[in-house]
């Protein structure tokens, strides 16, 4: 049996892009209810790692929030909402977009059943307190529930949302 070896810095760098992403408009993370900055900016590496977008409400604290927690060394994709998630959320699904959201609910499907994205999706993440509110619940395609056996009540918004990211991008 041969010996595990780690790669080198060296080889990681020449087996990824050299260069951002621009928008490829495939997968958008959505969470649009934010409540604490540093989830954002995990969100936002996580998207450059899949290809993904990251759109966020263009609220004051939002933007600092995004250049404090990025570690990034190029621009990532960001899109910025304006106005009401409800109604951007509505402008999605006319666009032809599915809407996924992150949630409990009695009809959420399991992660591990949740198929890779085929047409444009937006996953829609709510905040670690009260989730996705009534008005972005009623907007969703499909929930989608992370199964847990531990005793927490759900996971990290960034880490839920990185989940579902990866198997929407069939990445896992």
């Amino acid at each position: 049996m041969s010996a595990v070896r780690a790669r080198t810095p060296a080889e990681i760098h020449r087996r990824r892009r050299t260069r951002a992403h621009t928008c490829w408009n495939h997968l958008v993370v959505a969470p649009l209810w934010p409540k604490h900055g540093v989830n954002l900016g995990t969100l936002l590496r996580t998207c450059d790692a899949a290809g993904a977008c990251l759109a966020v409400p263009r609220w004051p604290w939002i933007p600092e929030a995004l250049e404090r927690g990025n570690t990034l060394r190029h621009r990532a994709c960001v899109h910025w909402i304006d106005g009401r998630a409800d109604r951007w959320l509505d402008r999605q699904r006319r666009g032809g977009s599915a809407i996924v959201g992150v949630e409990l609910t009695d009809e959420s499907i399991r992660l591990a059943d949740l198929p890779v994205a085929r047409r444009r999706t937006v996953i829609v993440l709510g905040n670690e307190g009260s989730g996705i509110p009534p008005e972005g619940l009623e907007r969703l395609d499909v929930a989608v529930e992370i199964p847990m056996v531990g005793t927490g009540h759900s996971l990290n918004v960034a880490v839920a949302g990185s989940l579902v990211l990866y198997k929407l991008a069939g990445l896992c």
